[in-house]
């Protein structure tokens, strides 16, 4: 199959979209609590940033009605999912503010915690830097909760997960 090469731009989004979308990444909730109650937003724009101290970034799109709560935030935790949570993915990605009673606790951080997750990042705001259409915030990691698990991926616009070694 032949090359495709382009200038990234606006008459090229699609094409950059579909080639970013060639790289998967894992597949994270992040939550806060507003002064409205708890808040949530799926994103795979999540890296780490730094050891020393403990850095993380996530990158909300300044589109998203639920951008400007998280960059007020104080703190948020990211919480990094199984490979059989894609309905949670999938309804936060539609519902930031759609939580059940039951499905969630509140944090030693003081954000909501979602259950069943492989793991989980407490942060403090660090910085938050505009970029293009979305903003860069980088949290520092105060507490971090882990489990045993296979992690939910995304890519090329599917969720999946990884095949059992033989």
């Amino acid at each position: 199959m032949p090359e495709t090469r382009f200038i990234p731009g606006a008459d090229t989004a699609r094409a950059y979209r579909d080639a970013l979308g060639c790289f998967g990444t894992g597949v994270t909730i992040v939550t806060t609590l507003t002064k409205t109650g708890p808040l949530a937003i799926t994103v795979n724009s999540f890296t780490s940033v730094s050891l020393d101290p403990a850095l993380l970034l996530w990158c909300p799109a300044r589109s998203s009605l639920r951008h400007d709560a998280f960059v007020a935030a104080k703190a948020f935790s990211i919480h990094v999912l199984a490979e059989d949570q894609l309905e949670m993915a999938q309804h936060f990605a539609k519902n930031g503010e759609g939580f059940c009673d039951g499905k969630w606790q509140l944090s030693a951080a003081d954000t909501p915690a979602l259950p069943g997750v492989l793991a989980r990042f407490d942060c403090t705001h660090f910085e938050a830097h505009p970029a293009g259409d979305h903003t860069i915030l980088i949290g520092q990691v105060k507490a971090v909760t882990t489990r045993p698990g296979k992690g939910l991926i995304f890519k090329r616009g599917q969720y999946g997960g990884f095949l059992e070694q033989l």
